[in-house]
């Protein structure tokens, strides 16, 4: 049976968000292992997880943004905040937190007996340099991330405070941001070295093959990590990893189109998994320059486009029909099922593109470049299709996603499809992807009205005030917006069912092996 983001909802962020990040502002809470290993010898570790992933092309935090770079960091490194499964911020390096009443103040105990892979100790210092470094590295979404942060002090040996200029509700999710991983102070190899106090230790790096990874044996949460390695090798093409795990030469791949993770339902020894995801395959034009910058192009392309079409095809029935705008059902004190693009309606399509001077004489002409990852390839063919019945003429580039990314190529085309994460709250997206001058703004979109309700939203403490604010950015989105969000997806894995503990997170770069243990002969 198809899974539905829409009647699966978690409900991730509610009314009182503020509140409930007050009540559980001591840390207490701890990760639990839902499967013991059984190896016979309890706690002993045992196994390597051969994982296919992309290749990867950044290793330094700061300027990772694949599912692989983020894997191989997230397992190396350690976060000051996490994120579980159910997208709650949990304990990671700071075992316990404060925020003050104005909201504008958050204080951290930090975890005692961390070492770094090079032996020398962890400290409060290591934690200051990395924010500092996060929030005054000009050109980095970081820098915009966390421009709010007044400073950042060590108040005690092992605590933190951060000050903030003005309060943020979502401060502790922006602080389990993907980049936020914590380095030594003073790194200045980030990009070889490998030096984390994570769970596990980087042993050899072929940047064509793999990356293989032992267990830490200093890691500071006892039982963790409970296998012996990881091993992450490189697929360039998803066919080939599916390939391989039927083959026995992986264990698990993620990250997978609808078609392939259907075939891999019904395959022996294989444990094939699908959660919701708040993620989705945007479509944008450029809003700076022609032909973006004419707002009845977007609209034209927008009036051409059959969602339920591509979602049909495309997904297969799995994740959630979009609505043009980042905030998805799952978000559901905020979503507003009502605010809808217009019905497909290709006469109209073609009607605007013409008043903006394109017609059979003169036809809109653009290259739709996308990653050659998950469905994307195919959503770009559908949309080729859609258009062109409005008379546009399309051309498809399918790149390989090292390629894509790389070099911040996909923020220079004009048209294109980029795979967003989900995220467990919101205004990630608005403050990073659609804030004039945001360093990931690929649609280069600049509105003062949206970047004042997205301030509103990221600030306000009144609940009610953030939802209505909330639901004017998705009215203006859909109306004047320059992106296109068909769907929501869902994010696949399968895995051998010699292993257990495995949860798959929404963003399947941040699924945590800590707690996956072999189980097999």
């Amino acid at each position: 049976m198809f899974t539905q983001l829409c009647t699966r909802s978690r409900g991730l962020l509610v009314s009182g968000l503020f509140l409930l990040l007050l009540l559980v502002a001591c840390g207490s809470t701890s990760e639990s292992n839902t499967t013991s290993p059984q190896t016979g010898d309890e706690g002993a570790r045992r196994g390597t997880l051969r994982v296919a992933m992309q290749p990867i092309v950044n290793a330094d935090p700061i300027a990772i943004s694949s599912d692989s770079e983020v894997l191989v960091a997230n397992h190396v490194y350690d976060y000051l905040v996490d994120i579980d499964p159910q997208s709650n911020p949990i304990p990671r390096l700071a075992t316990a937190w404060q925020i003050s009443a104005d909201g504008r103040q958050y204080t951290f105990t930090l975890a005692q007996g961390v070492t770094w892979h090079d032996g020398s100790s962890f400290s409060a210092a290591d934690v200051i340099w990395t924010f500092n470094r996060l929030r005054n590295t000009a050109g980095t979404p970081t820098a915009d991330l966390y421009a709010n942060i007044a400073s950042v002090t060590a108040t005690g040996d092992l605590e933190v405070t951060f000050t903030l200029q003005n309060p943020n509700p979502f401060f502790l999710y922006d602080l389990s941001d993907n980049h936020a991983l914590i380095l030594k102070n003073g790194t200045t190899d980030a990009s070889s070295s490998f030096n984390g106090t994570g769970p596990f230790k980087v042993v050899s790096y072929a940047p064509e093959d793999r990356i293989i990874l032992q267990a830490n044996d200093a890691y500071f949460i006892p039982g963790q990590p409970k296998l012996a390695g990881l091993e992450i090798i490189f697929f360039n093409e998803d066919n080939a990893a599916v390939d391989a795990l039927r083959g026995g030469q992986i264990d698990l791949a993620m990250r997978m189109s609808s078609s392939l993770f259907e075939t891999l339902k019904n395959e022996p020894g294989i444990i094939a998994i699908d959660v919701p995801t708040n993620g989705f395959d945007l479509v944008r034009l450029r809003a700076d320059r022609a032909p973006g910058n004419d707002p009845r192009v977007i609209q034209a392309l927008r009036l051409a486009t059959d969602r339920q079409a591509i979602f049909n095809v495309v997904q297969q029935g799995y994740g959630a029909i979009g609505n043009d705008t980042p905030i998805g059902p799952l978000y559901a004190a905020y979503h507003d099922p009502t605010i809808q693009p217009p019905a497909r309606d290709v006469a109209a399509a073609r009607a605007l593109l013409a008043a903006a001077g394109y017609d059979a004489s003169n036809p809109l002409r653009l290259t739709l470049h996308t990653p050659d990852t998950g469905n994307r390839p195919n959503l770009a063919v559908v949309l080729k299709q859609q258009w062109e019945e409005a008379g546009a003429q399309i051309t498809v580039s399918v790149e390989p996603e090292s390629v894509y990314y790389g070099d911040d190529g996909w923020l220079e085309v004009d048209l294109g499809i980029t795979g967003w994460g989900s995220r467990p709250y919101p205004q990630f997206y608005l403050d990073v992807m659609l804030i004039s001058g945001a360093q990931w703004n690929e649609a280069h979109f600049a509105n003062a009205e949206f970047d004042a309700l997205a301030r509103t939203a990221g600030t306000t403490l009144n609940e009610q005030e953030r939802i209505a604010a909330y639901r004017d950015i998705q009215r203006l989105l859909v109306e004047r917006g320059p992106v296109i969000i068909p769907y929501y997806f869902a994010q696949f894995a399968a895995i051998r069912e010699t292993f257990s503990g495995f949860e798959l997170k929404a963003f399947a770069g941040r699924t945590d092996f800590r707690n996956v243990s072999y189980v097999g002969p």
